[in-house]
């Protein structure tokens, strides 16, 4: 056997090593390929879902805040309330109806109030246009950061969120209470929830200091499902 022979048996073995690991290369390269496709696909069908939820919330929103608007604008000024229509919150603002100074029974003024509104309320929320859509009701109670006596701003914020707690309840077993959401009874035990929130989202001036009357309050806030959606949109995504 001359040189020239051994030279090409060694070319074709070198040759035999190099197509599969060139075919190896390519196999890699296209799978991941793939894999950049259906991740690609995903993203967007992600989105597409996402972007789905975003306009079905926005409809809901869009369309309960006319509906509480057109049933309470006449009834919020006398009520000393407003509806805010970022977050569909009815928000009863007038301390002097609500409770007594450090108490957390409900004045007659607000179970009058409360009597009148809440039927109405929770008539338009089971509709069949929105309960299916509706998460949450929340009631929160809200105070200022004050206390009567002077405990440290730590000790204030605790003594406050005992009674803001224990306003939410009052208020939620006397909303309960009432002859004409008898029927619904199971569904809001299922659905209203009571929130003591003390002093930590407080209503601020137009210089940003601490409006105290303002933020003794209690807040009527809906959560639609649109938030549970998202959520298990998101847990799949990064499955």
């Amino acid at each position: 056997m001359n040189a020239s022979t051994l030279d090409d048996d060694s070319t074709e073995s070198r040759e035999a090593h190099w197509i599969p690991l060139s075919d190896l290369m390519t196999g890699l390269m296209v799978m991941f390929l793939l894999i950049a496709v259906l991740y690609m696909m995903r993203v967007e069908a992600d989105s597409n879902s996402i972007k789905q939820v975003a306009i079905a919330y926005s409809e809901i929103k869009d369309a309960l805040y006319e509906d509480l608007n057109k049933e309470f604008h006449e009834d919020l000024p006398k009520w000393k309330a407003q509806l805010i229509r970022s977050d569909l919150t009815v928000r009863f603002t007038e301390p002097e109806i609500l409770f007594a100074n450090g108490s957390s029974e409900l004045k007659p003024d607000f179970r009058v109030i409360l009597a009148d509104f809440f039927p109405r309320y929770v008539r338009i929320l089971t509709s069949e246009k929105y309960r299916d859509a509706i998460n949450e009701i929340r009631i929160e109670g809200h105070t200022s950061s004050s206390w009567e006596n002077r405990v440290s701003s730590d000790d204030a914020y605790f003594f406050n969120m005992g009674l803001s707690q224990a306003r939410t309840r009052s208020t939620l077993m006397n909303l309960l209470s009432l002859p004409e959401v008898s029927t619904q009874k199971d569904w809001l035990r299922a659905h209203v929830t009571a929130n003591g929130l003390s002093s930590s989202h407080l209503i601020l001036d137009d210089h940003g200091h601490e409006d105290s009357a303002r933020s003794r309050r209690v807040e009527f806030r809906v959560r639609t499902d649109a938030e549970t959606r998202l959520a298990k949109i998101l847990e799949v995504s990064q499955q």
